[in-house]
C-alpha cells in the first residue's frame, strides 16, 4: 500500500513537472527565436523549456545525472599528488581567474621532459608535443549555460576553501570523476557555513 501511495505521488509529481515545462513552451518571454532554430519534428520551437533543450535534459538535470567525460587517457591525480605536485601546478588560472583552466600538453612536458621518460605512455605525449597536437581533455565539473551560475575559482581561493571541498578527495582518485552534486542547495550551505553572500548576483547573472 505504502508503495502504490509514493508511486502514485510520483506519476502526480512527473504529471506536474510536464505540465509546467510545456506551459513554458509557449508562456515564457525568455524563448529564443524559432527563426535562429531549426523547427523540431512537430514543427515547434526545439527548446521544451528556458532552461532545457527537452524534457530528457531536464529530467537528468533535476536528478544530477552526468555522462563519465572520457579522456585522453587514464591521468592518475592520486600518484601525482602523491609526488608532491600541487593542484596550481596544473591548473595554472585557479588563483588568478574564474577558470582554473585545464593543463596543456607543454604543461605536462615541463616534468615528464626529465621524469618518466622510458615509459610508453610518457614517449606518446612526447611525441604529440613534438608534433605540437595538445590533449582533448573532457571537463568533469561544470554548470549548464542555461543556469547562468557565474563560478568565480579566485575569491574561493583566497577564502581557503579546499580544492576537495568541490572536486571531492582527489589524493583518492585515479581519473578526475564527479563525486560532488554541486547543485544550488550545496554552494547556499556552503556559503552560509562560511558567511558568505547568497545574493542572487553573487552567482548568477
Amino acid at each position: 500500500m505504502v508503495l502504490r501511495s509514493r508511486t502514485a505521488a510520483l506519476l502526480l509529481a512527473a504529471a506536474f513537472l510536464l505540465t509546467a515545462t510545456v506551459a513554458c513552451e509557449f508562456a515564457s518571454p525568455g524563448q529564443p527565436s524559432g527563426a535562429t532554430q531549426k523547427p523540431s519534428r512537430w514543427g515547434t520551437s526545439p527548446v521544451f523549456t528556458p532552461a532545457h533543450a527537452s524534457a530528457g535534459s531536464a529530467i537528468k538535470e533535476f536528478f544530477g545525472s552526468h555522462p563519465e567525460p572520457k579522456q585522453p587517457f587514464d591521468f592518475s591525480h592520486k600518484i601525482h599528488l602523491s609526488k608532491g605536485v600541487l593542484c596550481t601546478d596544473c591548473h595554472t588560472g585557479v588563483e588568478q581567474g574564474a577558470v582554473a583552466g585545464l593543463p596543456s600538453i607543454n604543461t605536462c612536458m615541463i616534468c615528464h621532459s626529465q621524469i618518466a621518460t622510458d615509459r610508453p605512455l610518457i614517449q606518446q605525449l612526447t611525441k604529440m608535443s613534438e608534433a605540437k597536437t595538445d590533449l582533448q581533455w573532457q571537463r568533469v565539473y561544470d554548470f549548464v549555460p542555461q543556469s547562468h551560475v557565474r563560478f568565480d575559482h579566485a575569491p574561493h581561493i583566497r577564502a581557503k576553501v579546499e580544492c576537495s571541498t568541490c572536486h571531492g578527495n582527489l589524493a583518492e582518485q585515479t581519473v578526475a570523476t564527479r563525486v560532488v552534486k554541486l547543485d544550488m542547495a550545496y554552494c547556499v550551505n556552503c556559503h552560509k557555513s562560511k558567511q558568505a553572500s547568497n545574493d542572487c548576483l553573487t552567482c548568477h547573472y
